[in-house]
């Protein structure tokens, strides 16, 4: 396949900042709320997307009418994601996409809405890829989280590199619109 271009490239893409697919979220939501007697619905689940931890409890607890703080959800939801989060299985197109950047000498960087300790967690078991990203930017190191842009600039600044230079790989087809 042949691309064409408008306007002739000046600048190539010289670093790479990867989205981390943290859909294992639904399946465990569903489990706790049945503990409460209440139904998943992919309504409230459409609000959560793009959400920093904090503001999906929020909403979580607001559209299911939880008799729980925040902080107590969060509390009880972190521990439910502890037993699968680490067990969940990369793509092999993410493998090789991991892999070909990196033999290649891409800077990288990995910028999520979870918290930076699991994402830290959940790449651990991938061979090669802690190595590969010179730095994690998680949910909890920004004021807002996706669907606001402000994480990807900060990873991209962790790596040294300006706007114009970077590319972001999302995982989320909302984000393909």
């Amino acid at each position: 396949m042949k691309m064409a271009f408008s306007k002739p490239l000046s600048r190539m893409v010289s670093q790479v900042v990867l989205d981390l697919d943290d859909g294992i979220v639904n399946d465990v939501l569903k489990r706790f709320l049945l503990k409460y007697n209440k139904q998943w619905n992919t309504k409230v689940a459409h609000n959560l997307v793009g959400k920093t931890s904090r503001e999906a409890a929020t909403i979580f607890l607001q559209d299911y009418g939880l008799p729980l703080s925040v902080k107590e959800l969060m509390d009880m939801i972190t521990r439910l994601f502890s037993d699968q989060w680490y067990n969940i299985k990369a793509f092999p197109c993410a493998n090789q996409l991991i892999k070909h950047l990196s033999s290649n000498g891409v800077p990288m960087a990995l910028a999520s809405n979870p918290p930076k300790l699991n994402m830290e967690g959940k790449i651990s078991d991938h061979h090669g890829w802690k190595e590969s990203f010179l730095a994690i930017v998680g949910g909890d190191d920004v004021i807002n989280g996706k669907q606001s842009p402000d994480i990807f600039p900060k990873a991209a600044k962790r790596i040294n590199t300006e706007p114009s230079n970077y590319l972001v790989i999302k995982d989320s087809l909302k984000c393909c619109r």
